[in-house]
């Protein structure tokens, strides 16, 4: 198994704890060295806030289990592309590489609906996408279905 696909399969089960709590199954881990340094899933409803995405919970984990909040050494993986916020706190956090599965027609600003314009901002990361997207879709598409 490669690295991308060892480490989407943690993020989805982040994903799945999500979906076990009510909240959109997303989920996402911060790769530093190797070694998991953060972990989260969505928990807006949760937590009562409307910032705690999976991406952002992970990468708060990650900057204090470091002490610093830039994380310039580490890769983000996340099941769903991430929104512009999300993409913003990545940025903000200098991650050397997003990896996410599933394209977010609806709100993905990596590259699907907004494309944030990398070569303006003061910090590239660099993004890989479609590792495992077939099951990082589906366990959205279910959780969506179940709801209707």
């Amino acid at each position: 198994m490669d690295e991308n696909t060892r480490w989407m399969k943690l993020a989805l089960e982040q994903a799945r704890l999500a979906e076990e709590a009510g909240e959109v199954p997303v989920g996402a881990v911060v790769v530093k060295d190797g070694e998991v340094i953060g972990c989260g899933f969505n928990r807006t409803i949760l937590d009562s806030d409307p910032t705690a995405h999976a991406e952002i919970t992970a990468l708060r984990q990650a900057a204090d289990i470091l002490k610093k909040y830039r994380l310039p050494d580490c890769d983000l993986y996340v099941t769903l592309e991430p929104c512009a916020m999300c993409l913003g706190a990545a940025v903000q956090a200098r991650i050397r590489r997003l990896i996410y599965g599933a394209a977010d027609p609806k709100s993905g600003a990596a590259e699907t609906v907004f494309r944030l314009p990398m070569e303006k901002l003061n910090h590239k990361i660099e993004i890989r996408s479609g590792i495992m997207a077939s099951e990082c879709g589906n366990i959205l598409k279910v959780f969506f279905q179940r709801r209707r």
